[in-house]
């Protein structure tokens, strides 16, 4: 299997604050739905969204803090890491 990141994902309180403080390093955003900004950051891409629909996305509730749920509440970080890969075989074999 080929070790490498295809996404990383950042949830940001201000996107477009987020968007600007990337575009003033020279990076260039491409195509993105709304509420997201995508960048191409060589083999990976670096993904900006919104913390709280992030949050939703990844099933956690960060209104709430509890045992049953690690990382939910503030305490989480909003950082989701992904890769892709050629099938859904090999995602569930591994």
């Amino acid at each position: 299997m080929d070790q490498r990141l295809s996404l990383v994902t950042l949830g940001v309180s201000d996107l477009e604050r987020a968007r600007s403080f990337y575009q003033a390093l020279g990076w260039t955003p491409g195509p993105s739905p709304e509420h997201i900004a995508f960048f191409q950051a060589g083999g990976m891409v670096v993904a900006l969204w919104e913390r709280a629909a992030l949050a939703v996305d990844s099933g956690i509730d960060i209104d709430s803090d509890t045992d049953d749920t690690p990382g939910s509440g503030d305490a989480w970080g909003g950082k989701v890491l992904g890769v892709n890969l050629p099938t859904t075989a090999d995602a569930t074999t591994r």
